[in-house]
């Protein structure tokens, strides 16, 4: 799949070297620690500031404990610098190793020169550089680190509230066992009001049970026999048995929880621009370096221009580049985590600002999903209504489907006794199919009877279907027994996510198996003027595959018969939380189903991406200006730029960046 794509160096630099940092926390609370005597003892760039002390032998205290610091806390670095080179595609790492390096080692010999040699003048050392650099450095990636943490921080707290225990069933006697002891194919017991120990599938009971804290869906949902239960969800007033059919890491939290992590490893876009830009600060540093070095050593004599070459090298360390994207990404992943908003692959943040085209499916995404039997009719005389129902019920036993539930819904409401049928079997974009008292017995659309050549009537058809109605058929050995109309109701908040769409010149284009007429009025009523209709599963990915020629592509869909096309697409959408959905199809997961977070997940990527843009150009500007400048540029001119003046821009342009990722915000109603 296309976001599951990547090579052996992506997988080397993932992260920036993420798999070399250990605890970043304690190196980074560790380093800031050993900073601060440095800070204290040590000349920022040459200039002594009035709060900073001196002793004799203090040179030789920073010394050391700027020798614990360069190798305790530059190790992560170091580290990712190897993995870079050997890819021969230096990066942010090597850029950092090289900065800190030169600084360590320059400081040391302006140490002995100093003291040992007594040189005049004194030559500058980087100590106060070395220890800033890395203390920021390291909190940049711990910052990248702990977005993973605050991403999944609202779906970690739900496997808090798992129980601890479960009621399993061994040899008809139920027993209490730990949760951690259930396996998969274990039986349990769920009693009313309980907690779900794990996923399952009821095998006995009906019950409703009541998903929120799971899926963000507040209202009851219905369970019987062969449903499938979310662990962590509430049980209501019923009580039932469930086989399990995933704990620990196979369970629906542990697989969101790996979803999002494994998203942030993954690097997008932005980030893979701010490595070029470092590793083509790196060779542009150490180009200057060289030739200011040589210059000047013409010019002047070798301290001078040993001195201006350390400067160079010491000033392009990207400070702010190295915070430039991990805080916005803190910032964006903490935002879209409050919000129900699963970014299983941060490119689609960055996609969205060439997006052309919002394709969409109907059933789950731009209506509820409930229908209610509006018309059942036999269309033989000596068959009831209330026959061609029980047919359908039989044939409908045990589905999930929308449609499925709303004809069992409607026998319930009616007292009707399903028809027993066997041998029941899906038709692939059609219906279902079965054996009943010897007859073969299915549940058809209309698209099945014009491509069979049934004769059906179509004025009955069109009245229905011009209502907003699904329209079914039942066929008894082939030959046309009854209908059955089903309608459907759209999502309050689907006709705000359209007009949304329209002003972000966003064309939406709803798809759907379901007949034409219904879905025109459905349509009208969302203002999309665009529809696709009766369409098979593999048909829409077809679909994305045709307006992707004319530009980028969103899918929203509900990730089960919209795998396809979710995976096609340039964004995949998928509006649940079904577990299929999240692993295997979308880029992006709506945990509420509501459209409205459609809007919202556009408008936070595009302020993410402007963020990422802005602190880019911060973050590199101050290396594009201040390299030159440290070089001697300007000299003919009577300017080079002093280290003083190098640091007041470095930890300006550091401030600026933070400053600006931290104003990152979506509306209102968004946070």
């Amino acid at each position: 799949m296309k976001h599951d794509e990547m090579n052996h160096d992506d997988m080397q630099m993932a992260g920036h070297g993420m798999m070399h940092m250990g605890n970043l926390k304690r190196k980074f609370w560790v380093s800031l620690v050993l900073t601060i005597p440095i800070i204290l003892l040590t000349p920022m760039m040459g200039a002594r500031l009035p709060f900073q002390l001196s002793f004799p032998g203090s040179d030789w205290v920073v010394a050391l404990i700027g020798t614990i610091l360069f190798f305790y806390g530059g190790a992560p670095f170091f580290s990712g610098a190897v993995d870079e080179l050997k890819t021969r595609k230096p990066a942010m790492m090597a850029l950092i190793a090289m900065g800190i390096s030169v600084a360590y080692i320059y400081s040391i010999y302006a140490t002995i020169a100093n003291n040992v040699f007594d040189v005049k003048p004194m030559v500058m050392n980087f100590f106060w550089e070395l220890a800033t650099l890395i203390d920021i450095m390291l909190l940049g990636h711990w910052i990248e680190m702990n977005a993973v943490m605050n991403a999944g921080s609202a779906v970690d707290s739900l496997a808090k509230l798992l129980p601890n225990t479960a009621h399993k069933i061994v040899n008809g006697q139920t027993q209490d066992v730990q949760v951690n002891e259930l396996a998969v194919g274990d039986h349990v017991s769920v009693r009313a009001g309980e907690q779900i120990p794990a996923d399952g599938v009821l095998v006995s009971g009906t019950t409703s049970v009541n998903e929120a804290m799971v899926t963000g869906e507040a209202k009851r949902i219905e369970k019987k026999a062969d449903d499938k239960v979310i662990g962590g969800s509430v049980n209501g007033d019923g009580t039932f048995e469930m086989t399990i059919t995933g704990t620990g890491d196979s369970g629906y939290l542990a697989q969101v929880m790996d979803l999002v992590a494994n998203a942030q490893q993954s690097k997008s876009e932005q980030e893979n621009m701010a490595d070029k830009v470092a590793g083509t600060l790196f060779y542009a540093a150490l180009l200057v370096a060289i030739v200011a070095f040589v210059t000047w050593l013409f010019i002047g004599n070798l301290a001078l221009a040993l001195s201006v070459a350390v400067t160079v090298l010491v000033i392009a360390c990207p400070h702010a580049l190295g915070l430039a994207i991990p805080l916005v990404v803190a910032r964006s992943t903490s935002i879209a985590a409050r919000n129900g908003l699963l970014i299983r692959n941060r490119d689609a943040m960055e996609r969205v600002k060439t997006l052309k085209y919002a394709l969409m499916d109907k059933t789950g995404t731009l209506t509820e999903g409930n229908f209610e039997v509006h018309a059942v009719g036999s269309l033989i005389n000596g068959v009831s209504d209330d026959a061609v129902l029980a047919q359908l019920a039989g044939l409908e036993n045990g589905s999930s489907h929308p449609l499925a539930v709303g004809i069992l819904n409607a026998a319930k409401h009616r007292q009707i006794t399903a028809a027993k049928v066997t041998d029941i079997a899906q038709i692939t974009g059609v219906g279902v199919q079965g054996h009943a008292d010897g007859h073969k017995v299915a549940i058809v659309s209309a698209t099945y009877l014009n491509q069979q050549g049934i004769a059906y009537d179509h004025q009955q058809f069109d009245q229905l279907a011009s209502s907003g109605n699904s329209v079914s058929y039942l066929l008894v050995d082939d030959r046309l027994t009854g209908f059955v109309a089903q309608g459907d109701e759209i999502k309050p908040a689907a006709k705000r996510m359209i007009s949304m769409l329209k002003k972000q010149h966003i064309v939406p284009v709803m798809l759907t198996g379901d007949n034409e007429q219904t879905a025109q009025v459905v349509a009208k009523q969302l203002g999309i003027d665009e529809v696709r209709a009766q369409l098979m599963p593999e048909d829409k990915e077809k679909i994305v595959r045709q307006y992707q020629q004319d530009g980028s592509v969103m899918m929203i869909g509900d990730g089960v018969n919209d795998a396809p096309s979710l995976a096609r697409a340039d964004i995949g959408v998928a509006i649940g939380s079904g577990t299929d959905v999240a692993i295997d199809s979308a880029d992006v997961v709506l945990v509420r189903s509501d459209p409205n977070d459609v809007v919202e997940f556009l408008n936070l990527a595009r302020k993410t991406t402007g963020k990422m843009t802005e602190n880019l150009w911060w973050g590199a500007g101050y290396n594009i200006l201040a390299i030159p400048l440290a070089a001697g540029v300007l000299a003919p001119l009577g300017f080079i730029l002093s280290p003083m003046l190098g640091a007041v821009l470095m930890s300006l342009s550091t401030v600026i960046v933070a400053i600006n990722a931290m104003t990152l915000r979506v509306n209102k109603q968004a946070e």
